[in-house]
């Protein structure tokens, strides 16, 4: 069964550390299996909340950031009311910021953009690291099954 939490966070500057300790305090709770990834997902949501801050929340608005995990998947949203489409800039621009959504499609394994009327949903997925566990074969190894 799917985990959820979601909370509102105002158009303010304070917002993007709370956002992301209330992402990381969400995963400990659950003892989500990607605490190798603590760092990466901390960084995305970092970059998300100041993106929805900057650019996306209207004054008087807030965000809504969501977490999901079903299983090994942990899938994250930023939802924001206003306008404009997020886009990841090239490599090698001469602009001072917008390198946010690059750091985020190197990090998570998905990512992407849901618009609504008003607002859009910018996401992202991660995944749990499979560890190597010494396991022993199955009896029917030639199918690849693993007990």
């Amino acid at each position: 069964m799917p985990l959820s939490r979601q909370r509102r966070f105002p158009r303010a500057r304070d917002s993007v550390p709370a956002a992301r300790a209330f992402a990381l305090e969400a995963l400990l709770e659950w003892d989500a299996d990607i605490a190798d990834r603590y760092d990466d997902v901390r960084l995305c949501v970092s970059e998300l909340a100041t993106n929805a801050v900057l650019h996306g929340v209207p004054p008087g608005r807030e965000f809504c950031l969501t977490l999901v995990v079903d299983g090994p998947l942990l899938r994250i949203e930023v939802r924001d009311s206003g306008g404009g489409a997020p886009r990841v800039l090239r490599e090698g621009g001469e602009e001072c910021g917008g390198r946010g959504l690059r750091l985020v499609a190197a990090l998570a394994d998905d990512f992407g953009v849901t618009v609504h009327t008003p607002g859009k949903t910018v996401w992202m997925v991660f995944k749990a690291v499979a560890e190597e566990v010494s396991r022993p074969v199955h009896a029917d190894a030639t199918r690849g099954v693993r007990a």
